[in-house]
């Protein structure tokens, strides 16, 4: 199954790039899946969250971003694959929505003013510091039950070079800075993002 892409406020700006695993109508899928999830849970009403394509099916982790008028509204992800693409998206769209402690839960008026921007992750690997390329790769550093992650794209916004990155996915994860100096487990993965106009990776 695959749908044209619309020209609607929420549609993708550009197509995939040629080495890109999503195409363009499957963005589109996802980026509306995102949008449905968050407006069926304001209107009380159930969604299908079956996978329209066998390859939206795959089980992968994923990040759904929401901006409002070009500012953070929230963001939640799953790392780990428990769950189709698809119904990550329309899971973490949710989540993003009205679980995420740093905002106040997305209230009906705002909603239709939200852009989504999404990130879909290839599964982690171990790698060596100085394997790691600044916006090609996120990291995960683990120690114990505490973890921390962020998203390829995070250096590159906030123009930190390696050490800053290291530094800061320790520090999201509770962890002295220099733990990844120290044992702590680091593991990378890549992510395909692409966005709705409005949001940072519009142009993906």
């Amino acid at each position: 199954m695959s749908q044209s892409p619309d020209n609607s406020p929420h549609s993708a700006l550009t197509a995939a790039e040629p080495h890109a695993e999503y195409s363009p109508e499957e963005r589109q899928l996802l980026l509306r899946i995102a949008h449905q999830a968050i407006e069926s849970a304001l209107g009380g009403r159930a969604i299908s969250l079956e996978s329209p394509t066998r390859h939206l099916a795959q089980l992968r982790g994923a990040f759904t971003t929401l901006y409002l008028q070009g500012e953070l509204r929230g963001c939640v992800g799953y790392v780990l694959p428990i769950a189709s693409v698809y119904r990550t998206i329309a899971e973490t769209a949710r989540a993003a929505a009205f679980e995420d402690r740093r905002f106040a839960p997305v209230h009906a008026v705002e909603a239709a003013g939200l852009r989504v921007s999404l990130s879909i992750l290839s599964p982690l690997a171990p790698i060596r510091p100085e394997d790691i390329v600044l916006g090609r790769h996120g990291l995960m550093i683990s120690s114990g039950v505490q973890r921390g992650l962020l998203l390829p794209q995070v250096p590159l916004e906030h123009g930190w070079d390696l050490e800053k990155f290291l530094e800061q996915t320790c520090h999201k994860a509770g962890l002295p800075a220099h733990a990844w100096r120290h044992g702590a487990r680091l593991e990378a993965f890549t992510a395909e993002v692409f966005g709705e106009r409005g949001t940072p990776d519009s142009s993906h």
